[in-house]
């Protein structure tokens, strides 16, 4: 059974805890100084995210984005919840990551105030913690 009940609740979620990020001074700007961008591509529900310094929008970004990550979205809200660690998630193909290996390198640190967030937001929309 998937822990998400529609695409605008996984949307909502991960678009919403990308702008938490975002809104953050230190975060936009070490995504800024090391020009990261990203594409979150989640399947099931599938939706795409880009994510700049300056915003998240929904959809595919207008230029190839630094970071592509595709997973699933119960995938993602395990990660994000600290159950599924990242390298056992690439290991078996559950992420899969495209783009320069140091930007991916860069980008892990500085998601940390994210994961210390999702409980909270995932919580609040009544999905499993």
């Amino acid at each position: 059974m998937p822990i998400f009940n529609s695409p605008e609740q996984a949307i909502k979620v991960f678009s919403g805890l990308f702008e938490i990020l975002i809104k953050d001074d230190g975060f936009a700007r070490r995504m800024r100084d090391s020009q990261i961008s990203l594409h979150l591509i989640q399947t099931r529900p599938e939706f795409e995210l880009s994510v700049t310094p300056d915003d998240v929008t929904l959809g595919a970004p207008e230029r190839a984005a630094a970071i592509r990550i595709k997973m699933s979205s119960d995938t993602a809200h395990s990660l994000w919840l600290g159950k599924l660690l990242m390298p056992v998630a690439l290991a078996t193909g559950k992420v899969r990551i495209k783009g320069n290996v140091a930007k991916v390198l860069e980008f892990v640190p500085l998601l940390q105030p994210a994961f210390d967030q999702y409980p909270e937001i995932a919580e609040s929309e009544g999905l499993p913690t």
